[in-house]
């Protein structure tokens, strides 16, 4: 046990098994949603020869790979940092890959993806860019995306939703003046101010209880009030979201990985040309390099695992699992593996090693056999959690020098664009572009290093894919 404990660096960087085994616990429940919701995108929807992965496939192969990755992270970048399929990531190869080109071809780009962003680390290069960036824009990413995880849990538990119609473009609840409804929503609601509560108090496994209770409280009031599920086409709005919180009729399932291996490396260059088949690549891996980036910030922030400078120690380690993984989601045929921001509720719970990513892909591989049970959790138990984590991460912002334009306003906009526009990776391309650019104007451009104008310039492109796009195919 003791040789376990010098590894991890427990006793080091102030932590206990305890609270790993904790953090472990809770980062996997507010991540478990991932082995539902990405087969829902990922398996029912058809490629351009009309052909569907399935849901069962799937969900096996998204918890088999989600496991498996995150206990390499664990052994190897020894940090508290889950990994699964990256949403954004799997919506861009199912709605825009895998409608131009088949399945295999479009899973086969993202292993071209990983392979590229592994050897960027190999160099040391993906380390270098993230060594690069100033201090208070790492501040404002951690902010950033602490607004964007609070906004992530508001959305999925429909606390917060889009009207049908009119000029405003969020609201509060599902009727037509904004006002909440419905029993799943109360549940979020209580379930809310109890993680408040416990956290405010210090109480230990805050997080983890919360979302317990909350998933308690939800299947009471369900087998009382027969809430039903929100469905697709917009009836029973005030209905549980993503899962009904009932006991399933099943609880083992044995899972079918016959995804595991169908991808094809050359199939979308026959599809689609290789202009095409380049931008898609250099537009995935753009996405998953600065993602991976800004949640190690935030997550490294939150629980004090930066140096000095605004850096994670051994990150070269962290972003090489990373970078594997996003070929082990090709190579299994669900969508690119990243990161997952949801490690900050682990984190907030005093995790602090790797031993609670070991937590974590354990119970993802246990969960590859009872996937039925995992989705007894609906959102509204689990988005309370995300919310409070989202408040922590926001107290960063007392690192931004305010008075100091230069850095101010490229903070200002990191932090704003990432949950204005449901991204990551835009709210950092804007703040380095940002950044530079009024470098330039206040005559200070030798502050700027190399591998910002490097990386300032890739944005430009990245923002600018489209009609470059059609530039080079017209």
């Amino acid at each position: 046990m003791t040789a376990v404990l010098d590894y991890f660096a427990v006793e080091r960087r102030g932590s206990t098994v305890e609270r790993e085994v904790r953090g472990g616990f809770a980062t996997f429940f507010t991540m478990a949603y991932i082995v539902v919701l990405n087969p829902l995108i990922v398996g029912t929807v058809k490629d351009v020869d009309g052909h569907v992965l399935g849901i069962p496939r799937v969900a096996a192969a998204t918890a088999l790979v989600a496991g498996v990755m995150t206990l390499l992270m664990g052994v190897v970048g020894r940090y508290p940092f889950a990994i699964a399929a990256g949403l954004g990531l799997n919506a861009f190869v199912t709605f825009t890959l895998a409608s131009q080109m088949s399945w295999p071809a479009a899973m086969g780009l993202v292993v071209l993806e990983g392979l590229v962003i592994t050897a960027l680390v190999l160099t040391g290069f993906r380390v270098a860019v993230f060594n690069a960036v100033p201090a208070a824009l790492k501040a404002a990413i951690s902010v950033g995306i602490g607004l964007f995880i609070a906004l992530i849990g508001f959305v999925d538990a429909g606390f917060v939703r889009r009207p049908g119609a009119g000029p405003v473009p969020v609201q509060l609840g599902s009727t037509q003046n904004g006002r909440l409804t419905g029993w799943p929503t109360l549940v979020f609601v209580l379930g809310l101010l109890l993680t408040a509560v416990l956290v405010a108090r210090r109480t230990r496994g805050a997080i983890l209880i919360s979302i317990v209770v909350t998933t308690v409280v939800a299947a009471i009031v369900e087998a009382v009030a027969k809430v039903g599920p929100a469905l697709p086409d917009g009836s029973n709005a005030a209905g549980w979201q993503l899962n009904v919180p009932r006991w399933p009729s099943k609880v083992f399932e044995k899972p079918d990985l016959g995804l595991l291996g169908k991808f094809s490396l050359g199939g979308s260059f026959v599809k689609v040309g290789i202009v095409s088949a380049v931008l898609f690549v250099f537009t995935l891996m753009l996405s998953d390099f600065f993602d991976t980036m800004g949640t190690i910030v935030g997550v490294g922030a939150e629980g004090g695992m930066l140096d000095a400078n605004g850096s994670l120690p051994g990150a070269e380690r962290v972003l090489f699992v990373d970078s594997v993984a996003a070929v082990a989601g090709g190579a299994a045929s669900v969508s690119s593996n990243t990161t997952y921001i949801e490690s900050a509720a682990g984190v907030a719970e005093g995790a602090r090693t790797g031993l609670a990513s070991v937590v974590t892909g354990l119970l993802f591989l246990v969960a590859l056999f009872f996937t039925p049970l995992v989705s007894v959790i609906p959102y509204e138990a689990a988005s309370p959690a995300l919310v409070i984590v989202g408040f922590l991460m926001l107290t960063n912002i007392r690192a931004i020098p305010w008075d100091d334009f230069g850095i101010a306003i490229p903070a200002f906009l990191t932090i704003v664009l990432m949950p204005f526009t449901y991204s990551i990776t835009n709210g950092i391309g804007a703040g380095f572009v940002s950044y530079v650019v009024i470098k330039v104007a206040q005559r200070r451009a030798r502050e700027v290093g190399w591998l910002l104008w490097l990386i300032s310039a890739l944005f430009v492109v990245y923002f600018a894919i489209d009609p470059i796009e059609r530039m080079l195919q017209g």
